[in-house]
């Protein structure tokens, strides 16, 4: 079963799998399917009677599932993980996987409007039923909706000064695609810092147009009821808003970082770190991959016997 790397290319694919420490026959979940490379190396570690979930909301990722008798393609926000398992028959799972990042598709189709590269209509749904489009952010929101976004998810200096001239623009005409918005924006970006000033815009509106945040919030906080005892956490990320969340959840046991303690002064959380410190790409794969260079994998198992 080849890898669709045509579709996005893998990152630490060799890692993810040896993180997850695969019962063969036990039951895992891919959250994010995208290209199928991860799920289908989780896949063939499986014997006939193991079973894999792939959560997908992007119609696109549902062309490079497969039939299988242990495999299901759910077309689904994995932010609705219990719901779906629940719906499947399956109350606990020995294995999840989310790699955090947006694909190499979503980036190289420049019609969906992720890329600061060319000209596409402004729209970065990953679920292109979605109701809320990059464009509708940019046109329709507040000022202080736009500070709130470009602060928290852009994590952006000049965010005050980025948000006037968005205003100054729009109440010209409607910025409608990504190459009016970045010729808007140009001059606020630091000299010989553009590509990394446009790219934080882009994300944070991106973030704000798929409920990112939330979404992985929901999710962290459902993976302690169907995970096994012994079950492995593997999550993937891509900005330190996503890996603040991860590593809190899996450290510490809640989402704000905040510790809890029993009685005898006992950490209650519900999973424990396999790995101290995130583990990042090789040197090797950085050549082959330069979208890896951000990616920080987190691994925790579940507690209990």
């Amino acid at each position: 079963m080849a890898n669709n790397e045509s579709y996005h290319v893998p990152v630490m694919l060799p890692e993810c799998i040896d993180a997850l420490n695969i019962n063969p026959s036990g039951v895992y979940v891919d959250v994010t399917f995208g290209g199928g490379s991860h799920s289908r190396a989780i896949f063939e570690k499986l014997a006939p009677e193991g079973m894999l979930i792939a959560f997908d909301q992007d119609q696109d990722a549902k062309k490079n599932a497969w039939e299988a008798p242990n495999f299901k393609f759910v077309a689904a926000n994995f932010a609705y993980i219990s719901n779906h398992l629940r719906l499947l028959g399956i109350k606990k799972v020995d294995g999840i996987l989310a790699d955090l990042g947006v694909s190499s598709h979503q980036f190289d189709e420049q019609e969906r409007g992720f890329s600061i590269r060319g000209e596409a209509l402004l729209d970065m749904r990953m679920n292109q039923n979605g109701e809320l489009s990059a464009e509708e952010i940019i046109n329709e929101y507040t000022e202080e909706e736009l500070l709130r976004i470009f602060r928290s998810y852009g994590e952006i200096s000049n965010a005050r000064k980025l948000v006037n001239t968005i205003e100054s623009a729009r109440c010209s005409k409607r910025i409608k695609t990504t190459g009016e918005l970045l010729q808007a924006i140009e001059r606020c970006a630091p000299k010989h810092k553009e590509h990394r000033y446009f790219a934080q815009v882009f994300q944070a509106i991106r973030i704000e147009a798929n409920d990112e945040m939330k979404v992985l919030e929901d999710f962290l906080l459902q993976c302690e009821d169907v995970m096994k005892p012994g079950g492995r956490l593997v999550v993937m990320s891509y900005h330190s808003l996503e890996d603040r969340l991860v590593k809190n959840y899996m450290k510490r046991g809640s989402l704000s970082g905040k510790i809890e303690k029993d009685f005898f002064g006992n950490v209650l959380k519900p999973f424990t770190e396999i790995v101290r410190h995130p583990i990042t790409a090789s040197e090797e794969e950085l050549e082959r991959n330069n979208r890896a260079r951000s990616a920080k994998l987190r691994i925790a198992e579940r507690d209990g016997k």
